[in-house]
């Protein structure tokens, strides 16, 4: 049978990858998708860099236009990145009866819906399974393996770079910025950091997920984004002392009043399996009502384990070629006339637990004062410890964990606390995530 042709659309560390597992696993990969599978054609910025894999049999384009269009191409893979030239390139692809494959999570969280709607009218695929947590097969856990369930929540690591800086800060004892420079030593994080720090790239996996999850259409721009660059190994060794660790999780959950879609950093019981995943590895945390709670985990990054996925969707586009193209699984997982405008909750309406640490002064009656408060706004107290002042000093540390309240409670709340004239510093707030 005729082979199925790839047009590259980047020669970059993915890239290099996706080359390589497919000229290894040649032969397995045939048998699985049923006919051979050959990268014939391939496009880089710069086309005369010296690579640390072999371009042998592949022919070289130098304005990617030219690939996309192709007529001898069967299917674009799209390993880029970035969200504005690169949509130009998969709208084009796809108008010319292009079949898609990409790793880019940008452009499916900002521009998604646009993509699915015009790979929908012109009859062809659009994959993207290493735009989520790398080499974990989570787009095809949620899109095909838990179809039988109504999922209720997800919960995921799925930034590396966050999670290395967390576990070292937590295992060390270390500082942020300490941990962020060995990060970027060690390749971990890049030279502008912000997309991994600060959640970005996180919520633009957690908008991909949430849509397949909730049969909606993306939505990244209601997203709530909150980062790891303002917590300190003080927190970190706090929560441990309470039976927590704190992980940046992407967490969206289905409620009566819609979706709650948001990242930030989160304590977590250490009991919990997703709690131990440590360095850079991903994981995700899914609770369906038939299943109960899955958990998928692997390396979310890195060459083979992203070409891993990329090739497993060329794999399965390959499969579903001859195929009804309104019988192929959807793209979000529903029919496109089943996607439901599903309200995406702001933050203020979100229900959580609440880690609160406070910097008071060592005075009697501060902590009257500080309950009432919380009780005025109906939060009750699950737990509370009070360190001991340093030598010399007269205040405090007191962390209080929080029963679930409404965020815009706890606000209220924590606005008063601060008001206080005991207290030397603004309040520390974590949300806390029991996931049970």
């Amino acid at each position: 049978m005729k082979p199925i042709r790839v047009g590259l659309l980047g020669l970059g560390v993915v890239g290099g990858g996706t080359i390589e597992v497919l000229r290894r696993n040649r032969e397995e990969i045939a048998r699985r998708a049923g006919r051979e599978i050959v990268i014939t054609h391939a496009t880089a910025k710069n086309l005369q860099k010296p690579r640390g894999f072999s371009l042998a049999g592949i022919s070289l384009v130098a304005d990617a236009n030219d690939l996309v269009t192709h007529p001898e191409i069967d299917i674009v893979c799209e390993l880029v990145g970035g969200d504005t030239v690169t949509k130009d390139l998969v709208l084009k692809a796809i108008a010319n009866g292009k079949h898609v494959v990409t790793a880019n999570k940008a452009l499916l969280a900002i521009h998604g819906t646009e993509i699915f709607a015009a790979a929908q009218q012109h009859h062809v695929m659009v994959a993207f399974e290493a735009a989520v947590a790398g080499g974990v097969p989570i787009i095809k856990v949620l899109r095909e393996g838990l179809s039988a369930n109504k999922i209720e929540w997800i919960a995921g690591i799925i930034n590396g770079t966050s999670n290395f800086i967390l576990s070292e800060m937590r295992s060390r004892g270390a500082g942020f910025e300490s941990i962020l420079k060995e990060a970027q030593t060690l390749g971990y994080a890049e030279a502008d950091p912000t997309f991994d720090i600060e959640g970005i790239d996180a919520a633009h996996k957690l908008t991909l997920l949430s849509a397949i999850a909730f049969g909606t259409p993306v939505q990244f721009n209601k997203a709530y984004t909150e980062g790891i660059s303002k917590l300190t190994d003080k927190d970190i060794k706090y929560a441990e002392q309470l039976g927590y660790r704190i992980k940046l999780l992407g967490i969206t959950r289905w409620t009566s009043a819609g979706i709650e879609l948001r990242v930030h950093p989160t304590l977590i019981p250490e009991k919990r399996l997703i709690a131990n995943v440590e360095g850079v590895m991903n994981a995700v945390l899914v609770k369906g009502d038939a299943v109960g709670a899955t958990l998928y985990s692997g390396r979310g990054a890195g060459s083979e384990a992203t070409a891993s996925a990329v090739i497993a969707d060329l794999v399965d586009v390959t499969r579903m070629l001859t195929s009804d193209p309104e019988h192929r699984v959807p793209h979000l997982a529903f029919q496109p006339d089943q996607l439901r405008d599903t309200p995406i909750l702001p933050i203020e309406k979100v229900e959580t637990a609440y880690y609160l640490r406070l910097s008071a002064f060592d005075k009697p009656g501060v902590m009257a004062d500080v309950t009432r408060i919380l009780a005025d706004s109906h939060i009750s107290i699950d737990a509370m410890l009070q360190k001991e002042a340093e030598e010399g000093e007269d205040i405090v540390d007191v962390i209080i964990l929080t029963h679930r309240c409404v965020e815009e409670g706890a606000n209220a709340a924590i606005k008063r606390i601060e008001s206080l004239a005991t207290m030397a510093a603004k309040v520390i707030r974590i949300r806390l995530e029991e996931l049970n």
